[in-house]
């Protein structure tokens, strides 16, 4: 499972750089020629826009099975493995709903805007409230599978805390970990 799940975080990734290369030449085509030749990409706005929608959404997915959203482990990381565990179900359960609730509402608009044309690209509508139906499906999968992980006593104590406090000191730590350490003789 970890290997499929893998596979299609590393297929998140290499979408997100196409979007993202797309997103370059879009906007950095459309300055140059607004500039150089006082013309434009009319549907560079527009389609930019649409696609960072959609990679914010794609790399929130990655986030989630990489553990690499920020937040606060100040109160957490002090207390026993019960209550890390117990926190991390509360809050995952939380998450889940939340994930639900982004469903409706993301599926609720694509419907509505289903017939509703993208003013530039006459695009549906639907594919930008399509990210949020997307996301909310894959990011409450990884999130129930982790929940199952907890419940079921397969993450190691390490794994109960699951945001970082920072990305300077998820560093540090890392250099850290990766350091075997020094015998010194007495």
């Amino acid at each position: 499972m970890n290997a499929l799940l893998d596979r299609f975080c590393r297929l998140l990734d290499a979408l997100m750089v196409l979007l993202l290369a797309a997103m370059v030449v879009l906007v950095f085509g459309n300055v140059v020629l607004r500039y150089a030749f006082d013309s434009g990409i009319t549907v560079s706005e527009e389609m930019s826009r649409w696609l960072f929608v959609w990679m914010t959404f794609l790399g929130a997915i990655v986030a989630i099975k990489e553990r690499a959203h920020l937040g606060t482990d100040m109160l957490v990381a002090r207390l026993p493995v019960a209550g890390k565990k117990a926190c991390l179900i509360i809050g995952h359960l939380l998450m889940i709903y939340v994930c639900w609730l982004l469903f409706q509402g993301s599926l609720a608009q694509a419907r509505i805007n289903w017939d509703v044309e993208a003013p530039v690209t006459g695009a549906s509508m639907a594919i930008f409230y399509g990210s949020g139906v997307f996301f909310a499906i894959f990011a409450a999968l990884l999130l129930l599978r982790e929940t199952w992980r907890a419940l079921s006593g397969r993450l190691s104590d390490d794994e109960l805390v699951m945001v970082q406090e920072s990305e300077d000191l998820a560093q540090v730590q890392d250099l850290h970990m990766d350091q075997a350490p020094k015998n010194t003789p007495r």
